[in-house]
């Protein structure tokens, strides 16, 4: 009966030790229409499958200023976000005035794209054409929001009241304009997004991307270096007349500064062990390079454990 109990115990502690160890990790992403979502969702299943112990699960949000708010909390999340909506967070200016977040850069991930996107019929072909249109900005919590807003003071116009705007998410946007209830909509994402692809592949419709890239330098001038001036080759959405001349800003993997060294090394290792399986999952994922990770490609120092995993492969970092 005692080496029963004995054993019932010895069970009973293992469990305990296997619960005590375990880490539930959570993915802060974007809405289900863009790429951040089932890239988050490939992540949590390569470190639910090959890091011990964790658990993670990839969590439908409004976005990078979400996801840099959920990280603040300082449970355990990690959080996609845009390099220009981490600034923010990381110095506490703009969305977050007053409330800097103590972050921790992963990885450099790829380069989100702005699309300015309209139909055929809304007579939009330039900037200066959104005045006076119903257009969406982006939803709530998004950095597409933060850089919509951006672009079109960089175009002379006033959010407020050069256009009648909605804040949609780029899945809702997209509904938004094949029912004809809005004009054009911003959206920043990898190349392509699903949402963007289906708008374009929609019978009858004739998508037109509009160009803004000639408004990069006045965005770095007022807000830092970080915008570049890129293409979207015609070749990515179906009915795409010319290459689109538009705005990039880089996306970033962050964490709180409190997480400990071993799981952020863990994290980023996984994930550029793993880069094959993500890939599959979205073509982005070929942009994980460590030729990417940079001081200068971030606002945010890197975290500890990053640098070191980086620093491993020949890479500094900080």
């Amino acid at each position: 009966m005692s080496r029963f109990f004995a054993a019932a115990l010895a069970a009973l502690f293992t469990a305990l030790s296997a619960t005590a160890l375990a880490q539930n990790i959570s993915i802060g992403t974007g809405g289900t229409g863009g790429v951040y979502y089932p890239m988050g969702g490939g992540i949590a299943a390569v470190l639910s499958k090959y890091v011990p112990g964790m658990q993670a699960t990839a969590e439908v949000t409004g976005g990078s200023v979400d996801n840099l708010k959920l990280v603040g909390t300082g449970k355990p999340y990690i959080g996609f976000s845009m390099a220009d909506a981490a600034q923010d967070a990381y110095k506490g200016e703009d969305k977050f005035k007053g409330a800097k977040v103590p972050l921790r850069t992963l990885m450099i991930l790829y380069p989100n794209h702005m699309h300015v996107v309209t139909v055929d019929g809304t007579g939009i072909t330039k900037m200066a054409d959104l005045k006076g249109k119903r257009v969406s900005t982006g939803s709530p919590g998004s950095a597409t929001e933060v850089m919509a807003f951006r672009l079109i003071e960089a175009a002379g116009l006033d959010k407020d009241k050069d256009i009648k705007r909605e804040r949609l998410g780029v899945a809702e946007s997209v509904n938004a304009i094949k029912d004809r209830k809005i004009d054009a909509f911003f959206w920043v994402g990898g190349l392509p997004t699903a949402a963007v692809t289906d708008l374009a592949n929609t019978p009858g419709t004739k998508i037109r991307m509009i160009d803004h890239a000639d408004l990069v330098p006045a965005m770095n001038a007022k807000w830092g270096n970080l915008y570049v001036q890129e293409v979207i080759s015609k070749d990515t959405y179906k009915g795409m007349d010319a290459d689109n001349r538009q705005a990039t800003v880089m996306n970033i993997l962050v964490a709180h500064e409190s997480m400990d060294e071993k799981t952020a090394y863990n994290i980023v290792k996984t994930i550029f062990d793993k880069r094959d399986d993500l890939i599959a999952v979205h073509k982005e994922a070929a942009n994980f390079k460590l030729e990417n990770q940079k001081a200068a490609a971030s606002p945010v120092p890197f975290h500890p454990g990053a640098a070191r995993y980086f620093a491993e492969k020949g890479v500094k970092v900080n």
